[in-house]
């Protein structure tokens, strides 16, 4: 019954506030790239998502006027620094945990589907949609598709949108790809993290936006040197979560540490799989041989002390850590899972890809690298130049062309 009731209120509110845009239309002024915006569902966390908009962030800043919009702060302090000239806004501050009878409603615009709708109850959709209306110039982006929805529903015209993607179209849910292929035209801008994505989006979707386009993220500047290849130890990095894979990663050592005993896998990140995960290694008699690390405060250094990378993943969107590790000097092996590590890594010269889900090709793949001390050090060095093509001051250069090109007349 109250969600019927705030349905109803919802469509006399965006029908009263298309007629108010109208009005706004008319007088409002020339598009303006000064100011830039950037919506994130939770700033002070430690995804990947998170990592890769700071990093952008702070490039922006050197030129721009740049804030990062937190939709809700369920954590006291950043995880990640803050870059210089950047300042965080939090919309719905639960440190304390949430107050308020609307924030024990469940939000009724984002789609329940979407992998955040528990994160977005009523009253942080109205947060964010105040917010959002409240702004009257500049560009702003949105990171997910919760955000880029609610953007595309509710940004004024004097404000430029860009939408970004951070998994892949095929990723999210059949309700929530229903959303984003009737919405997602309304936005100014909307920036897929491969091609394989942006063809895929391309035939989807019902009308486009002005701009459709590519944009890789770019690699961020780590901690410790170029690893000299020599320790004995391969590394993931990455959320104790199915989509990552991990229970397929430690199936596949099983077949590893049988040919290579002396060679451990150090997994590195926190998530609801632990559990299940520990007792999958102990269950397999890998312990020792398998270690759970925990979240990485310095995964840098700790990528330098490794000799392999290896990416076990069901799917991505463009899977920065595997850059990361390349920008070490690691080679990389990976499961060719959709989307991403196909188009990062040229297999048999900077790292090796096979096909999703064979974990006995994964285990071959990982001894090659084991046993050939001159392949190891040439897909590393190669490794090395390639993520050199996605220095932030390349990427970045690609974003400020896309943002100026956006304020052009429309």
């Amino acid at each position: 019954m109250l969600r019927s009731l705030l349905n109803v209120v919802r469509r006399t509110l965006l029908a009263a506030m298309s007629a108010r845009d109208w009005q706004r239309a008319r007088s409002a002024p020339p598009p303006s790239d000064r100011q830039i915006r950037i919506l994130l569902l939770h700033a002070n966390g430690m995804g990947g998502t998170i990592r890769t908009v700071f990093n952008l962030a702070g490039h922006l800043a050197r030129t721009h006027d740049v804030e990062v919009v937190s939709v809700v702060r369920a954590r006291e302090k950043p995880f990640f620094p803050i870059p210089p000239g950047v300042r965080v806004r939090y919309l719905d501050d639960r440190v304390s945990g949430r107050k308020g009878f609307l924030s024990r409603i469940p939000g009724v615009l984002v789609p329940r589907e979407e992998a955040a709708s528990d994160s977005f109850t009523l009253a942080a959709e109205i947060k964010l949609i105040r917010y959002i209306r409240s702004r009257r110039e500049g560009i702003l982006i949105s990171t997910r598709p919760a955000l880029n929805l609610l953007t595309a529903l509710f940004a004024p015209p004097e404000v430029v949108t860009v939408g970004q993607e951070h998994l892949n179209l095929a990723s999210h849910k059949k309700p929530v790809r229903r959303q984003i292929v009737r919405r997602y035209g309304k936005l100014d801008a909307l920036v897929t993290l491969t091609e394989t994505d942006l063809v895929a989006y391309d035939a989807a979707l019902l009308s486009r936006p002005k701009v459709l386009t590519q944009m890789p993220n770019a690699v961020t500047a780590l901690n410790g040197g170029i690893s000299p290849l020599t320790g004995k130890t391969a590394i993931t990095v990455g959320r104790l979560t199915h989509a990552k894979g991990h229970d397929l990663l430690i199936r596949t050592w099983v077949h590893v540490a049988a040919r290579h005993p002396d060679w451990t896998m150090r997994i590195f990140g926190s998530g609801r799989k632990r559990g299940k995960l520990l007792a999958s290694i102990e269950e397999h008699g890998l312990t020792s041989k398998v270690v759970l690390e925990g979240a990485a405060t310095d995964v840098g250094s700790e990528m330098a002390k490794a000799s392999m990378f290896v990416l076990s993943s069901r799917l991505e969107g463009m899977p920065m850590v595997l850059l990361e590790a390349m920008s070490k000097g690691l080679p990389v092996v990976s499961f060719n899972c959709p989307t991403g590590p196909a188009e990062l890594i040229t297999s048999g010269h900077d790292g090796l890809v096979v096909d999703m889900g064979d974990v006995e090709a994964l285990a071959d793949a990982i001894c090659t690298v084991i046993e050939d001390q001159s392949l190891r050090g040439t897909l590393g060095a190669h490794a090395v130049k390639t993520a050199a093509g996605y220095d932030m001051e390349i990427i970045g250069k690609r974003w400020e062309d896309l943002l100026a090109s956006l304020v052009q007349p429309r």
